[in-house]
């Protein structure tokens, strides 16, 4: 599928767009409950996925990609382990 400018559609950045501004959106939350701490690290892993998934459509190598890619895996889980201990905090 394509878009209005002929390039094909990247679902995966649309994704980690959206995702990244729930994270900015729950993290404001948890700053009016006066959770500070969880809340950066929430929204320094959170935001940073898309930021790496972004990187990798720009990779000098295959390897390259792979790397960034695996990198915003890892700060997926780091944000999974932020969210459950945050939930736990606000509940």
């Amino acid at each position: 599928m394509s878009n209005n400018n002929g390039m094909q559609k990247n679902v995966i950045l649309e994704k980690s767009t959206e995702f990244a501004l729930e994270i900015i959106s729950f993290t404001a939350n948890l700053k009016k409950e006066k959770h500070f701490e969880i809340s950066s690290q929430l929204f320094r892993s959170g935001t940073s996925i898309g930021a790496n998934i972004n990187e990798s459509q720009n990779a000098e190598s295959r390897k390259d990609f792979v790397h960034k890619l695996k990198i915003a895996a890892k700060k997926l889980l780091k944000r999974d382990i932020g969210y459950i201990y945050a939930r736990n905090q606000t509940a």
